[in-house]
């Protein structure tokens, strides 16, 4: 498990609109005084932000900014042609494929790590330590709008009490992972609900309401336990060894970097930042809390760049 002092070196300052520029620069092949973008997922945020800071902590020339605007944000700025890379905590639908199609945008999709949902309530909260599937998709389906409003319609043992949720907006990646997988159908949700596509600000909702219940990523999660309360789901808790033996399911998930082609090829030092990334994801990954691949399948990634 990553330390506080680990995941806060590498955590989001907390607005949706900041962008973190890192000074860097590259061996001699790399070229000075340039920029790299990145833009995307908050939940791949993390590692973007951690690979740009160990890659060129020691040196200067290259900047690479991180930013955040969800994964349907981020797709919309890169089929802009407005990026090098994006994170994503989805696969690209049909409709980003489009539109960088239109534009000339040629990329490649690159897995980095593994990610455990995680759905968490207020510690205040002494009863849903664990809840099922079916239990989620009731409280979190269209039908559910004005009507699930309390925590013993869920379950009748639990306490008749408001329940106030938190969730990703619609440009995120999570939202459409969680909404297709619980509820069954990617979109599909009620929208009476807090939304925001920055996972600080739902870590902060749900500490501060002993009603709530939310959900986003694991390192978000794991980065603030001392003020929320992770749920199992059908008795499976959401933990990095529970990834990685399979139990954890349906909530895992594969997160992604998307990178431009012509970045790649063009321009050496985007080429050594992904390499990096491949390269370091097994000691990376985790100190930012989530579940790196094995060994051989960054071997075979870097090997097919």
């Amino acid at each position: 498990m990553m330390s506080r002092q680990t995941f806060n070196r590498y955590a989001l300052a907390g607005a949706l609109t900041t962008a973190v520029v890192l000074g860097i620069s590259t061996p001699s092949a790399v070229s000075q005084n340039s920029i790299i973008q990145i833009d995307g997922s908050s939940t791949v945020y993390p590692i973007s932000e951690a690979m740009a800071e160990e890659f060129m902590s020691a040196n200067s020339g290259t900047q690479v900014t991180v930013g955040v605007s969800g994964t349907g944000g981020g797709f919309s700025k890169f089929c802009a042609d407005e990026l090098d890379i994006t994170g994503a905590s989805r696969p690209i639908k049909a409709s980003e494929i489009e539109a960088c199609a239109a534009a000339g945008i040629e990329y490649i999709e690159v897995p980095v790590a593994t990610d455990a949902l995680t759905v968490v309530v207020n510690p205040e909260n002494d009863w849903a330590d664990d809840m099922t599937v079916e239990q989620l998709q009731m409280l979190w389906s269209p039908d559910a709008e004005g009507t699930i409003t309390r925590w013993n319609q869920i379950d009748p043992s639990w306490p008749n009490e408001p329940i106030d949720l938190y969730g990703p907006g619609t440009d995120s990646g999570t939202f459409d992972y969680f909404t297709e997988t619980i509820v069954g159908e990617a979109g599909s949700s009620r929208t009476d609900y807090t939304a925001s596509e920055d996972d600080n600000i739902l870590v902060i909702g749900v500490s501060r309401d002993a009603g709530a219940l939310g959900y986003f990523g694991l390192a978000y999660y794991l980065e603030n336990q001392d003020t929320l309360k992770a749920v199992a789901i059908n008795g499976v808790e959401p933990t990095p060894e529970n990834v990685e033996n399979g139990t954890y399911t349906p909530l895992s998930r594969p997160i992604f970097v998307y990178v431009k082609k012509s970045s790649l090829e063009s321009r050496p030092e985007v080429r050594a930042f992904v390499e990096f990334m491949l390269e370091n994801s097994t000691e990376l990954v985790p100190e930012v809390g989530y579940v790196p691949l094995s060994e051989q399948r960054y071997a075979d990634l870097l090997a097919d760049l």
